[in-house]
């Protein structure tokens, strides 16, 4: 998986390469999360790293993450449990659009294949359940 590019990438405005203005008061913790999300989504086996990686670099804004970064920030948390729930979010999130593309035969999500349109509903199927107990390994 290209871990740097994926682990320090960080949502940016539409006009510049600059971090938008919401993520930029949370940079480091952005940088964080995605980081945790690669490694977290490690595998052995071949398929789910390969699907997992495609998720990955599928993109999104990754709003439910943010949220509770500037929720945890904003309120003047100084610990880092707040990265695995933003990143538990994020799994959960991007589970329950995994298992939407499945049951709603889906071919396309954000301009791309969906996973089950690439690899097939059950391969999809078993990288949902990869997600969601991901964080807690």
């Amino acid at each position: 998986m290209n871990e740097s590019m994926t682990a320090n990438a960080s949502p940016t405005s539409p006009a510049s390469s600059s971090p938008a203005p919401l993520h930029a008061v949370v940079a480091d913790d952005f940088i964080a999360v995605n980081r945790t999300i690669v490694e977290q989504l490690s595998s052995k086996v071949p398929l789910v790293a390969t699907i997992s990686e495609y998720i990955i670099e599928s993109g999104g804004k990754r709003l439910r993450p943010l949220m509770v970064l500037l929720a945890a920030r904003s309120l003047g948390y100084q610990e880092d449990k707040h990265i695995l729930l933003a990143t538990l979010i994020e799994f959960m999130h991007t589970s329950t659009l995994l298992h939407d593309d499945v049951v709603d035969e889906s071919h396309l999500r954000r301009g791309k294949k969906t996973a089950n349109d690439a690899w097939g509903n059950a391969p999809a199927y078993w990288s949902v359940t990869f997600c969601i107990p991901a964080p807690f390994r």
